[in-house]
C-alpha cells in the first residue's frame, strides 16, 4: 500500500485551516487551534487511531467557535478523504467501545462514500469549560460530509460531561483505525460490490 498522506488547506471569511494527516503515523499531533478542548479531543483522535495530525488553524474566534469547530471537522474528513485514496484494500468498517470511568461509548464508522451521522448523546450539560457540547456534533458532521463516509456515535452511560465527549473522541479514534487498515486478503480490492466507494 503506498504512503497515506494528505495536506489540505480551506480558507473562507470565517477561517484559514491547513490539515496534515499521515494515516500509517504513531499517532503523533501538533495543533493551534485557539480552542483547547478541541485540541484535547483532536490528541485522541490521533493517539487512539495510531494517526499523525497537524492543524493550524485561524479562525473567528470573537465571535464563538462554531465556524472553526465544523471547519476542522471539513477540512480534517478532507484530509483523510485523500489519503486513503480509492480506498483499495481497507477494511472499510470500523467500530469500538471506549469506557472512562463510568461512562461508555460505541462508534462505528464505514468508508461508504455516502456521507451520513447519527448521532445519539446526551449531555448533563451544555458545556465543559468554555467549550459548547453542541459544536462536537458539527464536527463530526463536517467531517462526514467531505470523509464521505456513514458514521454512528451512540453514549450508552455516563454522567461527567467531559468524559462522555472523551469516549466518543477515543472511540472515533479506534473506530477509524480499523477501517482504515489494510486486509491483506482484500490487496488490490475495492472493498464494495459496487466496484467503488
Amino acid at each position: 500500500m503506498s504512503e497515506r498522506t494528505a495536506t489540505v488547506t480551506r480558507k473562507t471569511q470565517e477561517t484559514e485551516i491547513t490539515v496534515k494527516v499521515n494515516l500509517d503515523g504513531t499517532g503523533v499531533s501538533n495543533f493551534t487551534t485557539g480552542i483547547p478542548f478541541l485540541e484535547h479531543m483532536m490528541d485522541q483522535i490521533a493517539r487512539h487511531g495510531l494517526i499523525d495530525i497537524d492543524i493550524q488553524a485561524k479562525g473567528d474566534l470573537h465571535i464563538d467557535d462554531h465556524h472553526t469547530v465544523e471547519d476542522i471537522g471539513i477540512t480534517l474528513g478532507q484530509a483523510v478523504a485523500q489519503a486513503l485514496g480509492d480506498k483499495q484494500g481497507i477494511q472499510r468498517y470500523g467500530h469500538a467501545y471506549v469506557p472512562l470511568d463510568e461512562a461508555l461509548s460505541r462508534v462505528v464508522i464505514d468508508f461508504s462514500g455516502r456521507p451520513d451521522i447519527e448521532y445519539r448523546v446526551e449531555y448533563p450539560r451544555g458545556r465543559i469549560g468554555a467549550f459548547d457540547v453542541d459544536l462536537i456534533h458539527e464536527f463530526f458532521q463536517g467531517f462526514v460530509n467531505h470523509a464521505l463516509a456513514s458514521l454512528h456515535i451512540d453514549n450508552l452511560a455516563g454522567k461527567n460531561a467531559h468524559h462522555i465527549a472523551e469516549t466518543i473522541f477515543k472511540a472515533f479514534g479506534r473506530a477509524i483505525r480499523m477501517a482504515m487498515t489494510a486486509d491483506p486478503r482484500m490487496s488490490g480490492i475495492i472493498p464494495s460490490t459496487k466496484g467503488s466507494l
